[in-house]
């Protein structure tokens, strides 16, 4: 019992006498908090713009390293478009060992051309990069529920990747 508490005891200084491990944020020491402008939609996917400004909202939150705030208080603010959503027939059907041609299995890509601007300067932080983010879907009972639901984790995926690039970029 002894030796335990001894062993308890070296691992807790070993842990407060900071051995390079490093908690917290990556993000940019000057940089606490982060807005999202609306994002424009250049395609014709109903409803993305709003599907990807709330989940860049929710991966900001979720993230942690920077504070959502509104635009006229945050010390960024990230303006996105989406300039291309696709929907590729990956796999097809075979009905009794025959090709039907009939595609079963699909995949969304959508492409995010976004920028960060921080309030007051002439030069953007992040200027005119773009990301992608990609989600397979089978065919279902309801054709467009499956592409909806496809078209938000793409969303997911890229507002993940633009909020991993903002804040652990440095």
């Amino acid at each position: 019992m002894k030796k335990f508490i001894l062993v308890l005891f070296a691992a807790a200084a070993l842990f407060a006498s900071g051995c390079a491990y490093r908690f917290g944020s990556l993000s940019h020491p000057q940089l606490q908090s982060v807005a999202v402008a609306p994002v424009i939609n250049d395609t014709l996917a109903y409803n993305a713009s709003a599907l990807l400004r709330g989940l860049l909202n929710e991966c900001i939150v979720t993230d942690g390293a920077m504070k959502l705030e509104s635009m006229k208080q945050a010390d960024c603010i990230i303006y996105a478009k989406i300039t291309k959503v696709d929907y590729l027939a990956l796999d097809y059907a075979t009905i009794n060992g025959e090709d039907s041609f009939l595609a079963n299995e699909w995949k969304c890509t959508v492409t995010v051309q976004y920028s960060v601007i921080l309030p007051g300067r002439g030069k953007p932080l992040i200027s005119n990069h773009a990301v992608s983010g990609t989600s397979k879907f089978l065919n279902g009972p309801d054709m467009e529920t499956s592409r909806q639901n496809a078209l938000r984790q793409s969303c997911f995926d890229a507002a993940k990747t633009i909020v991993a690039e903002l804040t652990e970029g440095w």
